[in-house]
């Protein structure tokens, strides 16, 4: 990671902990164990990656950062969320996450699936008084919440994790069908959230058409490379530093590495960090910060 990159990771991480602290304080009226069991997992670590490309794809626009902060938090709701429910029994059942017990493990199988509800509906509450904070005219608020619902829907992220648990067991023969059955399951299960990050920051900042549309490539092609790279460390990476277990070859999923091979899956990825480094271009040293995280997500190793 560069140092660029590390300090920008920092303070928009310290930035949105501070977002998420206050928002997700006890309320009165309110169960408080809902509230724990929320907090547990949005604090148990993890890079905050979707703020840190919702501020990005802001500044890329000419925006301010502390500005959609919000935003970002309600994006690291959303996959929060998704990651809850993603270690349930019925799922990945999965008992450790970022090194901790996942939230099913200490709250229960029913709170923690009210929990990660509880973090959807709020995440688009939260980004609905950021678009009002930032003076949004109705049609640009409107926008913004449509980028968070179709980047999480079944059109997005919950339609790629249906299709990923179709592909457990997977058992067809590598080509052309099989390399258009697994990018479209983490177009859909990884990229559609870190597309609509980027989105959200830029609609937020005012950004244009052309510029919407490049953050867009760029997410796609960034968020295949980060699920390629996922893959590859589920196979070689260090477990303690993972914080969890590999899964998919239990599970027999379709991955990357499955399909390909540990070499292919890694010049796989490199291609993807050069196709998202072309997307930025335009912005110039605005993107400063987005060409580091391409090639932070092909190297890092958690």
């Amino acid at each position: 990671m560069t140092p660029l990159l590390k300090r920008y990771l920092e303070r928009i991480s310290r930035g949105v902990d501070r977002v998420l602290d206050r928002l997700l304080e006890a309320k009165t009226g309110e169960p408080r164990r809902i509230r724990e069991a929320m907090r547990y997992s949005v604090f148990a670590g993890g890079k905050r990656l979707r703020p840190t490309l919702v501020a990005a794809g802001a500044e890329c626009c000419g925006g301010r950062s502390r500005d959609v902060l919000p935003t970002g938090a309600a994006l690291e709701m959303i996959h929060t969320y998704s990651l809850i429910h993603d270690d349930l029994p019925a799922m990945d059942d999965d008992a450790l996450r970022r090194g901790q017990p996942t939230n099913h493990k200490v709250f229960g199988e029913a709170l923690a699936i009210l929990a990660g509800d509880g973090l959807l509906t709020y995440a688009f509450e939260i980004a609905a008084a950021n678009a009002r904070a930032r003076a949004l005219d109705g049609r640009s608020a409107a926008e913004l919440i449509r980028i968070l619902a179709a980047g999480a829907g079944t059109a997005g992220m919950v339609g790629g994790q249906v299709a990923d648990l179709d592909a457990e067991n997977w058992r067809g023969r590598p080509g052309p069908a099989a390399r258009r059955l697994l990018e479209s399951i983490h177009l859909r299960k990884t990229a559609a959230l870190i597309t609509a990050s980027l989105e959200a920051g830029a609609v937020l900042a005012g950004g244009s058409g052309p510029e919407r549309r490049r953050l867009r490539a760029y997410g796609r092609a960034v968020g295949l490379a980060f699920q390629v790279a996922d893959d590859i460390l589920d196979v070689v990476g260090d477990k303690v530093k993972l914080g969890k277990k590999g899964s998919d070859a239990r599970n027999r999923k379709l991955t990357y590495v499955s399909l390909y091979g540990l070499e292919r899956a890694r010049r796989e990825a490199a291609d993807l960090a050069a196709a998202a480094h072309r997307q930025l271009r335009p912005f110039g040293t605005r993107a400063r910060v987005l060409h580091d995280l391409a090639d932070y997500v092909i190297t890092r190793d958690r």
